[in-house]
């Protein structure tokens, strides 16, 4: 045991020393995983115009914080290349009190993909890597408007005939999307097993299909209102650098 312990230590020493050096890998080696938050920016316009017409504030233009996840190995037989996954999901919301009615609308962004990026090979000790993440996402809008005191059986009543005094409202209405995401990486390897990142992406989505509720047809949702949007990311990744 011993042994084995001693030859174990010996090789991470071997590996450490030489990689930092840059005597041992002619091109980018290792992988990590992460935590990866973002700023998204999407346009927002189609869906403020209905709110401020309902007397309601408008969400943030300025964007949302988003919170994810990501990871990448470089595979070796095709040199500076790297493949991953990543997903991400976040949110804001516009609500207030209109007369007695309370009164909310959330906006949600979310997906995930696979990751292919190549690291350019004449920038060495950083990776600066470009890219693409192809995948699947979704775009949420959920809107509740209530007084805020519910019971079993008023909520029974309401649901079976509709006239139920104060009635409540809510609806969720949701396009689903395939997603092709440019990027672009700069990863700084601050020891050899910690790694910072920082980074810019366009997200390009298709499918105009909306749905509503329990996935009905919604027709009518202006074409701009979509998951196309910046954004610049951020990350702090544990495993193996070596660029």
């Amino acid at each position: 045991m011993q042994i084995k312990l001693t030859i174990a230590l010996a090789i991470l020493f071997f590996y450490t020393t030489f990689a930092q050096k840059g005597q041992f890998f002619d091109a980018p080696f290792g992988g990590g995983i992460g935590y990866v938050p973002a700023w998204y920016l999407p346009n927002l316009d189609p869906l403020n115009s209905q709110l401020k017409a309902s007397g309601m504030s408008e969400l943030s233009n300025s964007g949302f914080y988003s919170s994810g996840g990501a990871g990448f190995i470089y595979i070796g037989f095709v040199k500076h290349l790297r493949v991953g996954g990543m997903g991400f999901g976040g949110s804001l919301s516009s609500s207030q009190k209109v007369g007695q009615e309370n009164r909310e609308v959330v906006y949600s962004l979310g997906g995930g993909g696979i990751t292919a990026e190549y690291t350019l090979p004449f920038i060495k000790n950083v990776g600066v890597s470009v890219g693409a993440i192809i995948g699947v996402g979704n775009m949420e809008i959920n809107m509740y408007r209530n007084y805020g005191e519910f019971t079993w059986q008023g909520t029974w009543e309401e649901y079976t005939n509709g006239d139920y005094p104060q009635a409540s409202f809510n609806r969720k209405i949701e396009n689903s999307f395939w997603m092709f995401t440019p990027t672009l990486n700069v990863d700084y390897p601050i020891y050899r097993f910690v790694s910072l990142r920082i980074g810019v992406g366009y997200q390009l989505t298709f499918n105009d299909d909306w749905t509503a509720d329990n996935d009905q047809s919604l027709s009518g949702v202006p074409s701009d209102l979509n998951g196309n949007t910046f954004f610049i990311q951020s990350g702090l990744f544990i495993g193996f650098f070596s660029y």
